[in-house]
């Protein structure tokens, strides 16, 4: 990978982190408790308990996520970065691209 497609691939690192914060700030307004007094009706509140849990397994997913971008951004300057953790061989530009937080190429990830 070149410097400059390593730089790409930084901003792109940066700007995934901004969308995830705010979409993880998002997801923790709507997984916060659901007041028992609440007069919601019972059919509403099963669905606001439903919806509650979908957005609680997508929170978990982001926050994952998230620390994947974080740990890629940590390791931005060294020279593991954009090398396959499993291989030992360059992780494409096009994959780090698509999914920037990726440790691993494309052979190794199905492993």
């Amino acid at each position: 990978m070149t410097d400059t497609e390593k730089q790409q691939v930084f901003e792109k690192l940066k700007r995934e982190k901004k969308k995830l914060s705010s979409k993880i700030e998002t997801l923790r307004e709507l997984t916060k408790p659901i007041p028992p007094g609440d007069e919601i009706g019972r059919i509403n509140r099963m669905d606001a308990i439903n919806n509650k849990s979908v957005n609680e397994a997508a929170l978990r997913t982001s926050e994952e996520k998230m620390k994947t971008i974080l740990l890629s951004i940590e390791n931005y300057e060294t020279p593991e970065f954009g090398i396959c953790r499993k291989c030992g061989n360059p992780i494409p530009f096009g994959r780090m691209m698509v999914m920037p937080g990726s440790s691993t190429c494309v052979s190794c990830a199905g492993f």
